[in-house]
């Protein structure tokens, strides 16, 4: 074995001290079950299939794995649920910022949609408050343990409703207070973007920043309008580029006018594996667009989308597209710079956490196999004596 290889092979613990950027990750898909069985108990929710924490978690696996669509939004419907009042908003939302600088994102872009915690009579402004205030104190807390971790707020519109452009102007008011852009999602089929045409052109006179579900499960077309229609900085997913790519039996790739305008323009993809199984983009990590688009050199990023349905991580989405891909660290910094390059912070702020965070990180990490080595080498040498 040579000594890049040695130094390019990552542990799983190496992966989980690696510093990651992560720009697709739903606040409400990524509660601890524990937190859900908490709220629930707290805040009167009695619709919850399990009590017991540990079976609550299995609970939501499964059913974003079952293959019904039904029963996987019906997850959303309880996490949503509990999720009604400032103090429950406040807590996942510090807790994510916890759970996320543990497995060591240093930087984090976590989308929710506000019209969706108004149930228990908040306003808009209550919710964003409430999440904001979650996350600065997950990052003092994060501090505080010796981590260190920048989150922003994606304020989210549903694509099924009528409130994007109040969503998009409310995420412009709280531009300078936390929140670094806007989102639309749900279900793509019969929602195109172009019905939200008002907010996109208002974010864009106010040169505010924006993301679109695209290309997850509608395919193509959602992917153009998306960009050509709506202007999106970013696509969320956006795996089904892949449609517009063709690998010849001889391994020559070529690729559609869609496809390379991506690539050519430099639009990032917002890829997230695990969830794109459960979803039936891909069959198998290994057959995951991820590895093609990596290789093309597409602006390629990896995240977690649903962190508690897909029962994963940072961590394990690395984990995984190393098992699937042989990826090094060298594939692990790559993915974690064109994510860095892609965030919606300036760009001296983005420059500094690539040159004075990420880079060092993994520049640390590749020559630990240095030391083991002569750490080996010199065993080797007292024995020979």
């Amino acid at each position: 074995m040579t000594s890049q290889s040695i130094a390019n092979t990552p542990t799983p613990e190496q992966i989980r001290r690696a510093p990651k950027v992560l720009l697709h990750d739903h606040l409400d898909g990524g509660l601890r079950p524990g937190t859900v069985a908490d709220l629930a108990r707290e805040t009167g929710y009695a619709q919850l299939p399990e009590a017991d924490p540990d079976k609550l978690g299995l609970w939501f696996r499964e059913a974003a794995d079952s293959g019904s669509l039904e029963r996987y939004l019906e997850t959303f419907s309880h996490t949503v649920g509990v999720m009604q009042t400032p103090d429950a908003l406040v807590r996942v939302a510090r807790e994510c910022a916890e759970d996320l600088a543990e497995d060591g994102v240093v930087y984090a872009e976590v989308r929710y949609a506000p019209e969706q915690h108004l149930d228990r009579g908040l306003s808009l402004e209550d919710v964003v408050a409430a999440v904001n205030e979650g996350f600065r104190q997950g990052e003092a807390l994060a501090r505080e343990n010796g981590r260190r971790i920048r989150v922003g707020a994606l304020l989210t519109a549903m694509r099924h409703a009528a409130r994007s452009l109040e969503i998009a102007e409310l995420a412009n008011r709280y531009r300078d207070l936390g929140v670094v852009g806007f989102d639309i999602a749900g279900a793509e089929a019969g929602f195109p973007p172009t019905r939200h045409l008002d907010a996109f052109e208002y974010l864009k006179r106010e040169n505010n920043h924006f993301t679109i579900h695209a290309g997850e499960a509608f395919g193509l077309p959602s992917i153009w309008q998306a960009l050509q229609w709506c202007g999106a900085d970013r696509l969320g997913h956006g795996v089904r580029i892949i449609d517009d790519i063709q690998v010849r039996e001889d391994g020559t790739v070529e690729l559609g006018r869609l496809a390379s305008y991506v690539r050519d323009k430099r639009i990032p993809l917002e890829l997230c594996p695990s969830s794109n199984l459960q979803t039936g983009a891909a069959a198998s990590y290994a057959e995951h667009p991820i590895g093609l688009l990596r290789r093309l050199h597409f602006r390629a990023t990896v995240n977690t989308d649903n962190r508690l349905m897909s029962g994963t991580s940072m961590s394990r989405e690395f984990e995984h597209l190393v098992e699937a891909f042989g990826c090094t660290l060298d594939d692990i910094q790559w993915f974690s710079v064109n994510a860095m390059k892609s965030a919606f912070i300036p760009f001296d702020e983005r420059l500094a956490m690539i040159n004075d965070v990420i880079k060092p990180g993994y520049a640390e990490l590749k020559s630990e196999w240095l030391f083991r080595q002569t750490a080996s080498t010199s065993g080797s040498a007292d024995r020979q004596d």
